[in-house]
């Protein structure tokens, strides 16, 4: 049974900081592309960020560039968000994903699998 099982979530106050974990089982992870999306009220899910587990390259949407970086630990199967400089309008459920044939990375028609979601809530 694939599983993604995001953790980490929670509520910061504006420039603070946190670190989405996705822990995932079920498939071969190193096969895979895990990206990271988010959803906040009234708004489409938004493609944040996505790792290759195979050659590690990365993609970031602009809004989030030089703020969050992904990274992977192949050896626990499991993709970090790190998250600094939180602002507020980056409150939203986080959601991480996993797909096999990943070209853009922010697509998410892309992805197969995906998490349960994580609430993030930056206050101002």
């Amino acid at each position: 049974e694939v599983q993604l099982v995001e953790s980490g979530g929670g509520l910061v106050q504006a420039g603070g900081s946190l670190r989405l974990s996705c822990a995932t089982s079920g498939f071969t992870f190193d096969d895979y592309a895990i990206g990271w999306f988010r959803q906040a009220p009234g708004k489409e899910r938004e493609g944040v960020s996505c790792i290759s587990s195979s050659d590690g390259s990365t993609y970031y949407a602009d809004s989030v560039k030089g703020r969050f970086t992904i990274s992977s630990d192949n050896a626990k199967n499991t993709v970090y968000l790190q998250m600094n400089s939180l602002k507020p309008e980056d409150t939203a459920v986080y959601y991480c994903a996993a797909g096999m044939w990943v070209l853009a990375g922010h697509d998410s028609e892309e992805f197969d699998y995906w998490g349960q979601g994580t609430q993030v809530t930056v206050s101002s």
